[in-house]
């Protein structure tokens, strides 16, 4: 991974983070935001992938269902925040497009993802903190402002 801070201004912060092949997406980005203690942050991102796993979050069972991606798919659209979990540590929430080699694509909650060859990531940190707390009705950790 590599980082440059690209502004700063009244406790707003916007970085570029870019991961390179064989780096795990998911960790990344969560070992990132733990070492700059981000507490509210929106970011989107382009790139590839040459494997994934998406998620689709099953009401009725209340939990997300993996779909795997075994395959090199661009990354089409790539949108999360980081918000402090219910233990106050930085949490992500991320969801992704994928665009296959037919065109076609895949989308859903980003669970796993190894990127090749590269991931670009701008990220904006606001001065607020977001804090999730847990939502009984569907058993996540949702963002509560």
């Amino acid at each position: 991974m590599r980082t440059k801070l690209l502004a700063e201004n009244g406790g707003l912060r916007t970085f570029a983070v870019i991961l390179e092949t064989g780096e795990e997406a998911m960790a990344t980005l969560q070992s990132f935001a733990e070492a700059e203690r981000l507490t509210a942050a929106h970011f989107t991102a382009i790139g590839a992938f040459s494997r994934a796993v998406i998620s689709y979050f099953d009401w009725e069972r209340k939990a997300y269902l993996a779909i795997p991606v075994e395959e090199q798919v661009e990354v089409a659209a790539f949108t999360g925040d980081v918000a402090i979990d219910p233990e106050g540590r930085p949490a992500l929430h991320a969801h992704v497009v994928l665009g296959r080699r037919s065109g076609s694509a895949l989308a859903g909650h980003l669970a796993e993802a190894h990127v090749r060859p590269t991931l670009e990531v701008i990220l904006t940190e606001t001065p607020a903190h977001l804090h999730k707390q847990l939502d009984p009705a569907s058993g996540l950790a949702l963002i509560r402002p």
